[in-house]
């Protein structure tokens, strides 16, 4: 508490230049300086607030073991579904004409609005969104066909 009441010294000292002496005057203004330095700490505090694990109960260390174990694991299951994801995308896209390839990269992964695609591509925008269109169409019939192959 001492670092802030030295925080908020300072803060009175290099703020005094703008202080005007206008509405409710100088006391009101200091206080309102130290009330925010004071917020500041406690925001701070909180925000990094850290409690030593050998001060839990062993029903707390229980706890906190099972629940960044379960929030580990649902994490690798999370990565694992998507690099099959991912997988599955690209071996749909290598059966993709290169133009649609481009045009499904760019709209929908490159996040490229119609313009800026058609700009980089060479076509008109409405090309653009006809042949994204049909590209989209194409990869969900592509992976269609091999989920019912799978079945």
């Amino acid at each position: 508490m001492e670092e802030t009441a030295q925080v908020a010294i300072v803060r009175v000292y290099r703020s005094l230049s703008s202080y005007r002496g206008k509405g409710s005057g100088f006391k009101a203004w200091l206080s309102t300086v130290t009330i925010r330095t004071c917020y500041d700490y406690w925001r701070k505090s909180y925000r990094s607030k850290e409690v030593p694990l050998s001060t839990l109960t062993d029903d707390h260390k229980r706890w906190v073991e099972q629940v960044t174990a379960e929030e580990s694991a649902q994490g690798l299951r999370e990565k694992a579904a998507s690099n099959e994801a991912r997988k599955v995308l690209d071996w749909g896209l290598s059966h993709l004409s290169a133009g649609d390839r481009m045009v499904l990269e760019l709209v929908y992964f490159e996040e490229l609005s119609g313009r800026e695609a058609a700009e980089l591509l060479g076509w008109t925008t409405a090309n653009v969104k006809v042949r994204a269109f049909r590209a989209r169409r194409k990869l969900e019939k592509i992976l269609q066909e091999m989920i019912e192959e799978q079945i």
